[in-house]
């Protein structure tokens, strides 16, 4: 009995005693957090480091070969400069101070307009003097003449006085020299009265040379001298002499002047048909024509001279303007057949193992297109196939691009 109720106590429940508490699962939760903590850092590095950078490219626009009556193609393009063939530094003929200047730069002036003048003074002085010996010269005519009457008359009465026998012989003789001397002192004092009349002449164009006229219709593009200044046709020396009152251009003279290599000159004939293009207005195409190859070279920079003749009068286009020109081919005939395939320029086709590729852009990938390439167009090339007009190529590509790669157009992207 006692061994039973022994049993019976151990199988009791002791419900005195605290309950061992029960195993804490924070720790769990806390690795838990840990372990996706470091699963998105190594996602966001795996987006920022490890995927791609896209490639920064510059693109330009397949166009559609022209023909029938859109504009010719180019075949050589060249650089130069505006100007003028009608242009004069305008200069007094004679020495003197200025004393009065009518002119500014830009200011329209008219052939014969006057520009300036110069001190009269001594053209004045040199008149007036010409004027004294005229008159001196004409009363020296009058002194002469009335000598002259009375001689003739003396030898008339000695003739009458000769045949009477009343006077000698040598008496009359000695008069008629006399009256043929004065004759002889009257025709030069009626030359001197010429002479002192050209003088007057001369004077009074000299009067004229203080007065400094436009010699052509034109516009003023430099104010060389200031009141009070020495002008001269010849420089002086010293650097205190002008030799010029200012610059007048004609402005229906402008033209254009470029320097052609003369590897390419062959390609440029007179008459060609020409498309220019000022650097300061480059959306303005100018149409023109060559006028002539100067037919000499220069050795040092292997160019030839081009003439181009601008067919448009306008304002803005003045001496020394930068311009480009395109000299164009001959226009096709109206029943020649449309051109084919596309153009696109020279940098967007390379060559990728041996034939000639482009890359096109896709959204935000390229794609590699194989072509099949024309004739070469100045700075564009012609493309038979392998490429549409409207699409966008990549020029100037990378040797690390390939087919898929992604891509983001700029202007400042590096070319390779």
């Amino acid at each position: 009995m006692n061994a039973s109720a022994e049993l019976l106590k151990e199988l009791r429940i002791d419900r005195s005693k605290t309950p061992p508490p029960a195993p804490s699962r924070k720790g769990v939760w806390i690795a838990l957090l840990v372990v996706l903590v470091l699963l998105v850092l190594a996602t966001a590095a795996w987006f920022a480091l490890g995927r791609a950078k896209p490639v920064q490219v510059r693109t330009a626009t397949v166009a559609a070969m022209t023909g029938g009556a859109d504009a010719p193609a180019s075949v050589l393009d060249a650089t130069g400069y505006v100007v003028a063939r009608r242009t004069a530094t305008v200069s007094a003929q004679i020495t003197g101070r200025v004393e009065e200047v009518m002119i500014e730069e830009g200011q329209r002036v008219e052939a014969g307009q006057i520009l300036a003048r110069l001190d009269p003074i001594n053209a004045d002085a040199e008149k007036r003097l010409a004027q004294s010996q005229l008159s001196s010269s004409q009363s020296q005519v009058q002194n002469v003449q009335a000598q002259l009457t009375r001689a003739e008359a003396e030898a008339r009465r000695l003739d009458a006085l000769v045949n009477q026998q009343l006077v000698s012989r040598s008496q009359y003789d000695q008069q008629v020299a006399e009256r043929d001397a004065l004759r002889a002192q009257l025709e030069t004092a009626r030359r001197n009265v010429q002479v002192a009349r050209d003088q007057l002449k001369i004077s009074s164009i000299g009067k004229d040379y203080t007065v400094v006229r436009a010699p052509f219709a034109g516009v003023i593009t430099a104010k060389a001298a200031q009141p009070g200044e020495i002008v001269s046709p010849l420089s002086a020396g010293g650097g205190f002499t002008r030799t010029g009152i200012g610059t007048i251009v004609d402005m229906d003279s402008l033209e254009v002047e470029v320097d052609v290599g003369e590897a390419y000159i062959g390609r440029v004939q007179p008459k060609m048909p020409v498309v220019a293009t000022l650097n300061a207005y480059p959306d303005w195409k100018i149409p023109a024509e060559v006028i002539a190859v100067i037919p000499t070279a220069d050795r040092g920079k292997a160019t030839v001279k081009v003439r181009i003749a601008l067919k448009v009068k306008d304002p803005r286009i003045v001496p020394e303007m930068g311009v480009n020109v395109s000299f164009l081919e001959a226009a096709p005939k109206a029943d020649a057949p449309a051109p084919q395939g596309v153009r696109v320029p020279a940098a967007a086709v390379v060559e990728r193992d041996g034939v000639p590729v482009a890359f096109v852009v896709e959204g935000d990938k390229v794609q590699r297109r194989t072509l099949k390439p024309g004739q070469t167009l100045a700075s564009e090339r012609q493309i038979l196939d392998g490429l549409r007009a409207g699409e966008q190529v990549v020029l100037d590509p990378p040797a690390t691009l390939k087919d898929g790669d992604s891509v983001a157009v700029g202007d400042g992207a590096p070319a390779s």
